[in-house]
Protein backbone atom coordinates (compact mmCIF):
# COMPACT_ATOMS: atom_id res chain seq x y z
CA UNK A 1 0.00 0.00 0.00
CA UNK A 2 1.42 3.42 -1.02
CA UNK A 3 1.78 6.29 1.43
CA UNK A 4 -0.93 8.26 -0.38
CA UNK A 5 -3.38 5.37 -0.18
CA UNK A 6 -2.63 4.83 3.51
CA UNK A 7 -3.26 8.50 4.22
CA UNK A 8 -6.55 8.42 2.30
CA UNK A 9 -7.61 5.44 4.37
CA UNK A 10 -6.83 7.44 7.51
CA UNK A 11 -9.09 10.16 6.11
CA UNK A 12 -11.85 7.59 5.57
CA UNK A 13 -11.46 6.39 9.16
CA UNK A 14 -11.62 9.93 10.57
CA UNK A 15 -14.58 10.85 8.37
CA UNK A 16 -16.33 7.64 9.44
CA UNK A 17 -16.03 8.65 13.10
CA UNK A 18 -17.36 12.10 12.22
CA UNK A 19 -20.36 10.64 10.37
CA UNK A 20 -21.22 8.35 13.29
CA UNK A 21 -20.99 11.25 15.72
CA UNK A 22 -23.13 13.49 13.52
CA UNK A 23 -25.81 10.79 13.39
CA UNK A 24 -25.80 10.49 17.18
CA UNK A 25 -25.63 14.26 17.63
CA UNK A 26 -28.56 14.88 15.29
CA UNK A 27 -30.81 12.28 16.95
CA UNK A 28 -30.05 13.31 20.53
CA UNK A 29 -30.17 17.07 19.85
CA UNK A 30 -33.49 16.98 18.00
CA UNK A 31 -35.13 14.57 20.46
CA UNK A 32 -33.96 16.42 23.58
CA UNK A 33 -34.71 19.78 21.94
CA UNK A 34 -38.29 18.78 21.18
CA UNK A 35 -38.82 17.43 24.69
CA UNK A 36 -37.36 20.57 26.28
CA UNK A 37 -38.94 22.93 23.70
CA UNK A 38 -35.45 24.21 22.95
CA UNK A 39 -35.21 25.83 19.52
CA UNK A 40 -31.43 26.11 19.83
CA UNK A 41 -31.05 22.37 20.35
CA UNK A 42 -33.44 21.51 17.51
CA UNK A 43 -31.58 23.88 15.17
CA UNK A 44 -28.26 22.35 16.25
CA UNK A 45 -29.64 18.90 15.48
CA UNK A 46 -31.00 20.01 12.10
CA UNK A 47 -27.59 21.40 11.16
CA UNK A 48 -26.07 18.07 12.21
CA UNK A 49 -28.41 16.25 9.81
CA UNK A 50 -27.21 18.44 6.95
CA UNK A 51 -23.55 17.98 7.91
CA UNK A 52 -24.19 14.23 8.17
CA UNK A 53 -25.38 14.18 4.55
CA UNK A 54 -22.32 16.15 3.44
CA UNK A 55 -20.05 13.83 5.43
CA UNK A 56 -21.53 10.73 3.80
CA UNK A 57 -20.88 12.19 0.35
CA UNK A 58 -17.29 13.04 1.29
CA UNK A 59 -16.84 9.54 2.73
CA UNK A 60 -18.04 8.12 -0.59
CA UNK A 61 -15.65 10.41 -2.47
CA UNK A 62 -12.66 9.33 -0.38
CA UNK A 63 -13.60 5.67 -0.78
CA UNK A 64 -13.61 6.04 -4.57
CA UNK A 65 -10.27 7.88 -4.46
CA UNK A 66 -8.81 5.07 -2.33
CA UNK A 67 -9.78 2.62 -5.09
CA UNK A 68 -8.04 4.75 -7.73
CA UNK A 69 -11.22 5.69 -9.60
CA UNK A 70 -11.51 8.76 -11.84
CA UNK A 71 -12.45 11.93 -9.99
CA UNK A 72 -14.60 13.64 -12.62
CA UNK A 73 -17.90 12.04 -11.61
CA UNK A 74 -17.07 12.50 -7.93
CA UNK A 75 -16.45 16.22 -8.46
CA UNK A 76 -19.81 16.55 -10.25
CA UNK A 77 -21.53 14.85 -7.32
CA UNK A 78 -19.73 17.15 -4.87
CA UNK A 79 -20.92 20.22 -6.77
CA UNK A 80 -24.53 19.00 -6.75
CA UNK A 81 -24.27 18.19 -3.05
CA UNK A 82 -22.86 21.66 -2.34
CA UNK A 83 -25.91 23.26 -3.97
CA UNK A 84 -28.25 21.08 -1.93
CA UNK A 85 -26.44 21.54 1.37
CA UNK A 86 -26.03 25.29 0.87
CA UNK A 87 -29.69 25.82 0.05
CA UNK A 88 -30.82 23.70 3.00
CA UNK A 89 -28.57 25.64 5.39
CA UNK A 90 -29.86 29.01 4.19
CA UNK A 91 -33.46 27.81 4.59
CA UNK A 92 -32.57 26.58 8.09
CA UNK A 93 -31.18 30.04 8.93
CA UNK A 94 -34.46 31.66 7.83
CA UNK A 95 -36.43 29.19 9.94
CA UNK A 96 -34.28 29.89 13.02
CA UNK A 97 -34.83 33.65 12.68
CA UNK A 98 -38.61 33.34 12.32
CA UNK A 99 -38.99 30.78 15.12
CA UNK A 100 -36.69 32.72 17.48
CA UNK A 101 -38.55 35.98 16.95
CA UNK A 102 -41.84 34.14 17.57
CA UNK A 103 -40.51 32.71 20.84
CA UNK A 104 -39.32 36.15 21.96
CA UNK A 105 -42.69 37.68 21.04
CA UNK A 106 -44.69 35.03 22.92
CA UNK A 107 -42.22 34.77 25.84
CA UNK A 108 -41.96 31.02 25.31
CA UNK A 109 -38.97 29.56 27.15
CA UNK A 110 -37.23 26.21 27.01
CA UNK A 111 -37.15 23.68 29.84
CA UNK A 112 -33.96 22.38 31.43
CA UNK A 113 -32.25 19.70 29.32
CA UNK A 114 -29.41 17.83 31.08
CA UNK A 115 -29.03 15.59 28.04
CA UNK A 116 -28.70 18.64 25.79
CA UNK A 117 -26.02 20.10 28.05
CA UNK A 118 -24.07 16.83 28.02
CA UNK A 119 -24.31 16.59 24.22
CA UNK A 120 -23.10 20.17 23.71
CA UNK A 121 -20.12 19.63 26.04
CA UNK A 122 -19.16 16.37 24.29
CA UNK A 123 -19.44 17.94 20.84
CA UNK A 124 -17.51 21.04 21.89
CA UNK A 125 -14.64 18.86 23.11
CA UNK A 126 -14.60 16.21 20.35
CA UNK A 127 -15.03 18.32 17.21
CA UNK A 128 -11.76 20.33 17.50
CA UNK A 129 -9.79 17.06 17.57
CA UNK A 130 -11.62 15.76 14.48
CA UNK A 131 -11.13 19.13 12.79
CA UNK A 132 -7.36 19.09 13.20
CA UNK A 133 -7.13 15.52 11.92
CA UNK A 134 -9.25 16.27 8.83
CA UNK A 135 -7.31 19.42 7.93
CA UNK A 136 -3.95 17.67 8.39
CA UNK A 137 -4.93 14.66 6.27
CA UNK A 138 -6.62 16.91 3.71
CA UNK A 139 -3.35 18.80 3.23
CA UNK A 140 -1.35 15.59 2.93
CA UNK A 141 -3.57 14.13 0.18
CA UNK A 142 -4.41 17.47 -1.48
CA UNK A 143 -8.14 17.24 -0.70
CA UNK A 144 -9.75 20.67 -0.47
CA UNK A 145 -13.07 19.01 0.39
CA UNK A 146 -11.63 17.23 3.43
CA UNK A 147 -9.95 20.42 4.63
CA UNK A 148 -13.24 22.28 4.25
CA UNK A 149 -15.01 19.57 6.23
CA UNK A 150 -12.40 20.03 8.94
CA UNK A 151 -13.27 23.71 9.07
CA UNK A 152 -16.95 22.72 9.35
CA UNK A 153 -16.07 20.64 12.40
CA UNK A 154 -14.66 23.73 14.12
CA UNK A 155 -17.86 25.60 13.28
CA UNK A 156 -19.80 22.71 14.83
CA UNK A 157 -17.76 23.16 18.03
CA UNK A 158 -18.58 26.90 18.08
CA UNK A 159 -22.26 26.06 17.65
CA UNK A 160 -22.10 23.49 20.46
CA UNK A 161 -20.75 26.02 22.93
CA UNK A 162 -23.32 28.59 21.82
CA UNK A 163 -26.10 26.05 22.39
CA UNK A 164 -24.56 25.11 25.73
CA UNK A 165 -24.63 28.72 26.85
CA UNK A 166 -28.33 29.06 26.03
CA UNK A 167 -29.34 25.73 27.59
CA UNK A 168 -27.21 26.29 30.70
CA UNK A 169 -28.57 29.81 31.29
CA UNK A 170 -32.11 28.53 30.94
CA UNK A 171 -31.49 25.59 33.29
CA UNK A 172 -29.55 27.54 35.93
CA UNK A 173 -31.33 30.89 35.97
CA UNK A 174 -34.65 30.27 34.24
CA UNK A 175 -33.97 32.95 31.64
CA UNK A 176 -36.79 32.22 29.20
CA UNK A 177 -35.22 34.30 26.44
CA UNK A 178 -31.76 32.67 26.53
CA UNK A 179 -32.70 29.78 24.23
CA UNK A 180 -34.12 32.05 21.53
CA UNK A 181 -31.09 34.36 21.71
CA UNK A 182 -28.72 31.38 21.49
CA UNK A 183 -30.64 30.12 18.46
CA UNK A 184 -30.29 33.53 16.80
CA UNK A 185 -26.54 33.40 17.48
CA UNK A 186 -26.42 30.17 15.46
CA UNK A 187 -27.78 31.97 12.39
CA UNK A 188 -24.35 33.46 11.63
CA UNK A 189 -22.68 30.04 11.58
CA UNK A 190 -25.49 28.34 9.64
CA UNK A 191 -25.83 31.10 7.03
CA UNK A 192 -22.04 31.36 6.59
CA UNK A 193 -21.78 27.61 5.96
CA UNK A 194 -24.70 27.74 3.54
CA UNK A 195 -23.38 30.67 1.52
CA UNK A 196 -19.86 29.24 1.26
CA UNK A 197 -21.26 25.88 0.13
CA UNK A 198 -23.17 27.64 -2.65
CA UNK A 199 -20.07 29.65 -3.60
CA UNK A 200 -18.13 26.40 -3.82
CA UNK A 201 -20.84 24.90 -6.04
CA UNK A 202 -20.59 27.96 -8.29
CA UNK A 203 -16.86 27.28 -8.67
CA UNK A 204 -15.52 30.23 -6.69
CA UNK A 205 -11.78 29.64 -6.27
CA UNK A 206 -11.64 30.93 -2.68
CA UNK A 207 -14.70 29.05 -1.45
CA UNK A 208 -13.89 26.11 0.79
CA UNK A 209 -17.17 25.02 2.25
CA UNK A 210 -16.90 26.45 5.76
CA UNK A 211 -14.06 28.94 5.64
CA UNK A 212 -10.81 28.93 7.53
CA UNK A 213 -9.17 26.15 5.56
CA UNK A 214 -6.60 28.05 3.58
CA UNK A 215 -2.93 27.54 4.08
Amino acid sequence: MSGQTATIRKGIWIEGISVLWMALEAGVAIASGLLARSLALVAFGADSVIELAAGLILLWRLSIEAKGAHQARVERAEKTASWGVGTALLLLAVYIVIASLHKLWTHEGAEASPLGVALAIASGVLMPFLSRAKIRIGREIGSQALRADGACSIVCAYMAWTVLAGVALTALFGWWWADAVAALALVYFVAKEGWEAIEEARGKPDACGCGGCHD
